[in-house]
C-alpha cells in the first residue's frame, strides 16, 4: 500500500484548518472549488471532546443529499470526522454561505456503490486510495433537515 505524496499539480494552498477559515470568512467565496471540485465544511462533534470539529470535504449531489467520502487519502484508519459522525450523526453543514443542520447516514451496498461511482467520477483519485488500503472506503450521505 502506497501513500505517496499527493499529485504535485495540486493546489494545496487552501488545506485543513486555513481552508475551513477561509470558506467560513468569505460565505465560501474562496475555498468552495477546490482543485475543480466543490467542497463544504462538515461539522461534526468530537466524541471525545464534545467539541464542534470542522472539516473541508470534496461533495457531490444525489437528489437533496450531499455525498462526501471517508478516504483519507487511502490511510489504514479512517478519518476522525468519519469516526466522530458515527457516534453523533447529528452534523452541520456550509455549502458557500448556505449553512444548515443535517443527519448523516453511512451508504451501504448498492447504494454505496453507486455513490463511490458518483464520487469518482468527480474526483477519480477516490479509486486510487481505495487501493491503499484495506479498509472498505466509507461513503456518506448527509439529509438536509428542515
Amino acid at each position: 500500500m502506497s501513500n505517496e505524496a499527493p499529485s504535485p499539480s495540486l493546489d494545496l494552498s487552501l488545506f485543513g484548518d486555513e481552508h475551513v477559515r477561509r470558506y467560513r470568512e468569505t460565505g465560501g467565496e474562496v475555498g468552495y472549488q477546490w482543485n475543480g471540485v466543490p467542497t463544504l465544511i462538515l461539522t461534526t462533534v468530537g466524541r471525545k471532546s464534545g467539541q464542534p470539529r470542522d472539516t473541508p470535504l470534496i461533495w457531490a449531489a444525489d437528489g437533496d443529499d450531499y455525498v462526501v467520502i471517508a478516504s483519507q487519502g487511502g490511510a489504514p484508519t479512517h478519518p476522525q470526522w468519519y469516526l466522530n459522525l458515527r457516534t453523533n450523526p447529528d452534523v452541520h453543514v456550509q455549502v458557500r454561505a448556505d449553512r444548515f443542520a443535517a443527519r448523516a447516514r453511512i451508504a451501504e451496498g448498492a447504494e454505496r456503490e453507486r455513490l463511490w461511482r458518483l464520487m469518482a467520477a468527480a474526483w477519480p483519485s477516490y479509486d486510487v486510495y481505495q487501493t491503499r488500503t484495506e479498509r472498505v472506503i466509507p461513503v456518506v450521505a448527509l439529509e438536509r433537515r428542515s
